[in-house]
């Protein structure tokens, strides 16, 4: 091990050295974060999903949902009320450094499109697979509409 730079101790350059908190780029520092994050917004009120450990929800007053999602050092709030996005921020801006970015147009390699009037979400990951594309050298390669095979036959009757 070496001495981190600028931090120099002369005749102890071999010395190993125990951190007293954890540190941004280490191994276990987004555990750390998600830990104190965690117990944070349970101490809010917010309960884990069942279907994800980074999914967290609240039923305020209205009856409506709040929903936080967290991916280590990002996170997208959800919720029918700007005010209760709002109030969020606001709770977790007091206790944590924090960069509000507006409205998210992208999280982990998706793309997000909102339609207001519709009041419709759509998530796309067509930058994603040109990237991919373009990687493997196919980009050229003829689409299809469906990963499917094209005798294969789908039912309404199958769906949700």
């Amino acid at each position: 091990m070496t001495q981190p730079e600028g931090f120099h101790v002369p005749r102890k350059e071999d010395y190993v050295y125990k951190l007293k908190k954890s540190l941004y780029g280490l191994k276990q520092s987004p555990r750390k974060w998600y830990k104190i994050l965690d117990s944070y917004t349970v101490e809010l009120g917010y309960y884990r999903s069942p279907y994800g450990c980074c999914v967290y929800l609240i039923k305020v007053e209205d009856g409506s949902m709040i929903y936080l999602v967290l991916y280590v050092d990002d996170m997208i709030i959800a919720a029918r009320s700007k005010s209760n996005i709002q109030k969020l921020k606001g709770l977790l801006s007091a206790k944590f450094e924090m960069k509000d970015l507006g409205a998210a147009q992208k999280i982990l390699g998706m793309e997000i499109y909102r339609d207001s009037l519709k009041k419709k979400l759509f998530l796309s990951q067509k930058s994603y697979i040109q990237k991919i594309l373009s990687r493997f050298g196919i980009s050229s390669a003829k689409p299809l509409n469906t990963p499917s095979a094209s005798n294969v036959h789908q039912s309404s009757a199958y769906a949700p």
